[in-house]
């Protein structure tokens, strides 16, 4: 399921050439349908939120099959830019109902392992991103409404499937005191609100940098065919990084793991900027690929690991939505200034800076212990304990949480 929900995100990214010559838009526009995408995907998280506080989760993501199912459909019949558009919006929508659902659910499946489940179903996630862009490049002989279709199609079979799993399966209760949305975010904000400058600037830099690969890429000299392709392997090299980083996000300590892969990434964009010639734009691709997927399980299992059941589901829908509509911005918003005349590498290059100063600035406040989710002299707090029910145990208390955000 994981699989065809990404792959409905992430195969806009190497159509947005296609759709220039068949619509005649320029790269604002082609940039705006994948914004919506992302956008889509955040719109719905906090409202997914509440819904899970009265049904549960893998109900929901059964739904969000069915929501799938029918927004492909649409979107393979759109004749016109805004019918795409609104198509991308609804695709978006199933998207992000799934991983608001979805994510909690596998962290307590496995509440003993979190990075490595979660690793498991990002890595899941990751092949549909792999296979985007040779997909794409194989439709786009018959027609690009075709990708949207095989997705439609795939997504009710899947469902269908996850339907007479569900049933044979003893799904976990942790998350049955979870049943008041705003409580749970205001006793979470601190670390909420610290997930989502996290992952939504980083986010934000990611989003324009992936969607226009391609475009790029040609900037760089590449063929049409190679520079659609590298996008390939940008998201191949995510693929270790998700099993392995989410083994290392259950040993390493989370803050200072997760602020040196943003340190990383900014620095792989700027180097990525001053590069040239097919064989180092590929090594730099690789690298920075395998860094930022990096991220995503480490951030997941920071916060899954961290929250307490009774407010884990509302908090990461509140994190989950806010991070995604910082980011979705990110394509139009490069797209708007490549436009309006200013270079590729310009553009990435003063994102990647900025970037750089934010992680500056989180270092600074790590040290002193003043993020939440790191006890008082900048060292993370040791890993919650749980019972058989996910519940914490052992030096997360409530007077502790309030005070320090722990």
């Amino acid at each position: 399921m994981v699989f065809l929900v990404n792959l409905a995100r992430v195969v806009f990214a190497p159509m947005i050439g296609q759709f220039i010559v068949v619509f005649d838009v320029g790269e604002a526009t082609a940039g705006t349908i994948a914004t919506l995408v992302w956008l889509g995907s955040a719109l719905p998280r906090l409202p997914a939120g509440w819904l899970l506080t009265r049904v549960p989760r893998h109900r929901v993501v059964l739904g969000t099959g069915l929501a799938l199912t029918v927004a492909s459909g649409f979107t393979a019949a759109a004749d016109s830019v805004v019918t795409v558009g609104i198509g991308a919006l609804l695709m978006g929508l199933s998207s992000g109902v799934y991983f608001v659902a979805a994510n909690p659910l596998v962290s307590e499946l496995y509440p003993d392992r979190v990075g490595r489940a979660m690793g498991v179903h990002g890595t899941a996630s990751q092949v549909a991103a792999v296979v985007a862009a040779p997909l794409v490049t194989l439709v786009l002989f018959v027609s690009w409404r075709v990708a949207f279709v095989g997705i439609g199609v795939g997504a009710f079979l899947v469902t269908l499937v996850l339907f007479v799993t569900a049933r044979r399966t003893d799904l976990p209760e942790a998350g049955v005191a979870d049943r008041n949305l705003l409580r749970g975010i205001r006793r979470e904000w601190r670390l909420v609100a610290l997930g989502i400058v996290i992952l939504g600037v980083t986010g934000f830099v990611w989003q324009g940098l992936f969607n226009f690969y391609e475009l790029y890429m040609r900037t760089k000299g590449l063929s049409p065919s190679m520079a659609k392709n590298t996008l390939t392997v940008v998201f191949a090299a995510g693929l270790p990084a998700f099993i392995i980083s989410g083994r290392l996000a259950d040993r390493l300590p989370h803050v200072p793991y997760i602020l040196g892969i943003i340190a990383a990434f900014a620095g792989c964009v700027l180097v990525l900027t001053t590069t040239t010639g097919l064989l180092p734009l590929l090594c730099v691709t690789a690298v920075l690929g395998y860094v930022i997927h990096s991220l995503f399980p480490a951030m997941d299992t920071f916060l899954l690991d961290t929250l307490p059941d009774e407010s884990r589901g509302s908090a990461y829908a509140a994190y989950s939505g806010g991070m995604m509509l910082t980011q979705a911005g990110g394509s139009s918003a490069v797209g708007t200034l490549v436009e309006g005349g200013l270079p590729y590498d310009a553009v990435f290059a003063s994102l990647a800076l900025g970037l750089g100063v934010i992680v500056g600035g989180l270092a600074v406040l790590w040290f002193s212990g003043r993020l939440p989710g790191t006890a008082r002299g900048g060292v993370d707090s040791t890993p919650v304990g749980r019972s058989d029910g996910g519940a914490p145990i052992g030096g997360y208390d409530d007077v502790n949480r309030d005070r320090d955000c722990d």
